[in-house]
């Protein structure tokens, strides 16, 4: 379980395809204070470290989570952002994130606003639409952020410096591809309301 806080920007020094399979290796600050079988979220991706080296580590994104995610669309140098799963003893400063990717969505438009950026997202209508309610939380690239100015396809988020600047949002540009993740409780509860009409 993870909170949406990013702890820090990784960067993918080299990636290998094997049959659906691919094998991303990211350089990062927190390499050596990762484990074998640790569960790091990428992107909003929960993924498994399967290899320690000096100052990178090795994962592996099956064919289901390339297909859902961005990541098989990363390049060499490309930003990811980090963050390990929650100690129990910890802190929700975000919201309660699974790292199991619904959807993907496209940046459509990016604005600052002095000292502050807007960035609005469209995505393809599914039955998750009402999920996201305003000023609901939604995980973007596996940063837990407050949605606005929500459409039936398309919704806004606000974004500070120091997310800015700690995230790969700095790197975003209109036309890339993000990695969404709706609220569990939503979904928990829209899974309730559809059992009851449905009997």
């Amino acid at each position: 379980m993870f909170t949406g806080i990013i702890e820090t920007v990784g960067e993918l020094v080299n990636s290998i395809d094997e049959g659906g399979n691919k094998h991303l290796e990211i350089a990062s600050s927190m390499a050596s204070e990762l484990k074998v079988d640790q569960s790091v979220s990428h992107n909003g991706v929960c993924l498994t470290v399967t290899e320690i080296l000096e100052l990178t580590y090795r994962v592996t994104a099956v064919q289901e989570t390339l297909k859902r995610s961005n990541l098989g669309k990363l390049t060499n140098a490309s930003r990811i952002n980090l963050e390990r799963c929650m100690p129990a003893n910890g802190r929700f400063d975000g919201h309660i994130v699974q790292g199991h990717v619904d959807l993907t969505a496209t940046c459509t438009d990016i604005k600052d606003q002095a000292g502050s950026w807007l960035f609005r997202f469209s995505y393809t209508p599914t039955s998750n639409n009402q999920l996201l309610v305003e000023k609901g939380s939604v995980t973007i690239n596996g940063v837990s952020l407050t949605c606005f100015d929500i459409t039936d396809s398309s919704f806004a988020v606000a974004i500070i410096p120091y997310t800015y600047q700690h995230t790969n949002f700095s790197q975003l540009q209109v036309g890339d591809t993000v990695n969404l993740e709706f609220d569990i409780v939503g979904k928990y509860i829209s899974r309730m309301l559809q059992s009851q009409l449905g009997k």
